[in-house]
């Protein structure tokens, strides 16, 4: 079994930065992409970004292209959620997914879609004051 748990969310002003951080166990965590999906209150999940398992490949919606940066240190099995600029209409809770057997291993493929990703973390509030 798969488990996720963010940190990293908090409150900041716009304008400001905050780093998301995806601690991930259960099975070997290079071999499958992850991504980060958030849901602001009355709206579906988005998906906000997307790392393949190497790291080589990232994928990034365009509401944040420019603003926010995925990385993930496969040494430490953790995916990382930069985020720079930072707009009230980012306010949202986050959500750290781990792909598994909807994917196959080892390639560069990035899911942006919920249903491609079998694992979820419990999620981590930020909110951005104006």
């Amino acid at each position: 079994q798969v488990q996720l748990v963010e940190s990293g969310g908090g409150l900041v002003q716009a304008g400001g930065s905050l780093r998301l951080s995806c601690a991930a166990s259960g099975r070997t965590f290079n071999a499958y992409p992850m991504g980060w999906f958030r849901q602001a209150p009355g709206k579906e999940r988005e998906f906000v970004g997307g790392i393949s398992g190497s790291g080589a490949n990232t994928k990034s919606a365009d509401s944040v292209k420019g603003r926010f940066t995925i990385s993930r240190d496969n040494a430490k099995n953790t995916v990382y959620l930069q985020m720079t600029s930072l707009k009230p209409e980012d306010t949202a809770v986050y959500y750290c997914a781990a792909a598994g057997s909807t994917v196959s291993p080892f390639t560069s493929y990035v899911p942006i879609l919920g249903h491609e990703y079998n694992y979820w973390g419990q999620g981590t509030q930020v909110t951005v004051s104006s």
